[in-house]
């Protein structure tokens, strides 16, 4: 037995991660090997199968490291955030080199010519990570092949440090449970893809953003005076706070990113919860 977060550690009965050789047995133990994301925006599974739960997205350009290969499914740990799952073989291509840009709209068409006329090859999504080649006219080539809109896309050493204005850029998309793309999201990516474009990696669930994301704060909501940016925890789920009153968060009561009160919110969390409400809130001091 293992107290390790299997969404988190690589390891399963027959096979494990050899870097956890000194804390899980397994018969087998693998070193993995590099690969990259080489589709727009691709589903993790917790099986081998199609029909099994969704429990995250990788994008494009995001680097993995590949420890089982079967029946077109690779078993692999995403870079950026550590998760772990199952993925379709053919969505992976090479490890790309390091990142020299990141997707800073929303989404945006790669095109196989510097023209957009041309049918495009594949829609990537915000905080994607690419590796620009070669300029030509409005448009960068990326490693791999194909060409991103110039304006779309922001150096990897620049952020966007106001998370809060990137948050509402997500205004009305629609909520995804498991969701980490500008089409559909859940709430805890809202965040993670949000503070990416401010240049702050962070884990991909609201259960782990909880106790790691920058200080925890000394009290509940109702108990101490919240700022704009501020996260709000309750079991499952975290919203941003845009003022000392208003929330924006993707959630399964809209069915979407959208704004509301942090008391409507509450109602809401104590009806679930049976009175249980908040847990923790937490400051990222952007």
């Amino acid at each position: 037995m293992t107290d390790l977060d299997p969404r988190l550690n690589a390891f399963r009965d027959d096979l494990a991660d050899a870097r956890l050789k000194d804390r899980v047995t397994a018969p087998r133990y693998a070193e993995g090997r590099p690969a990259g994301v080489a589709r727009g925006v691709v589903d993790l599974r917790r099986a081998p199968d199609p029909a099994s739960g969704l429990d995250t997205q990788l994008l494009f350009g995001e680097t993995v490291r590949v420890f089982d290969d079967k029946d077109g499914w690779s078993w692999v740990q995403n870079g950026t955030d550590g998760y772990v799952g199952y993925l379709e073989s053919a969505a992976l291509g090479e490890a790309p080199p390091p990142a020299t840009h990141r997707l800073r709209a929303l989404r945006s068409f790669l095109y196989p010519e510097p023209n957009l006329k041309t049918p495009p090859l594949d829609v990537l999504s915000i905080a994607s990570p690419v590796s620009v080649t070669a300029t030509e006219c409005a448009y960068s080539r990326i490693h791999g092949g194909g060409w991103l809109y110039t304006k779309h896309l922001q150096p990897i050493a620049e952020n966007a440090p106001d998370f809060v204005a990137t948050a509402l850029e997500f205004l009305g998309t629609p909520y995804y449970w498991g969701g980490r793309s500008s089409i559909g999201l859940d709430c805890s990516t809202l965040v993670q893809l949000s503070l990416a474009c401010a240049g702050l990696d962070v884990r991909r669930d609201s259960y782990q953003q909880a106790t790691t994301i920058g200080e925890k704060l000394n009290g509940l909501p109702g108990e101490l005076t919240l700022e704009r940016g501020d996260l709000v925890y309750s079991p499952g789920h975290v919203a941003i706070m845009l003022d000392d009153r208003h929330i924006v968060h993707a959630n399964g009561f809209t069915m979407t990113v959208a704004i509301e009160t942090l008391e409507a919110l509450e109602a809401r969390v104590r009806a679930e919860t049976k009175g249980a409400g908040f847990t923790a809130v937490r400051r990222t001091g952007l």
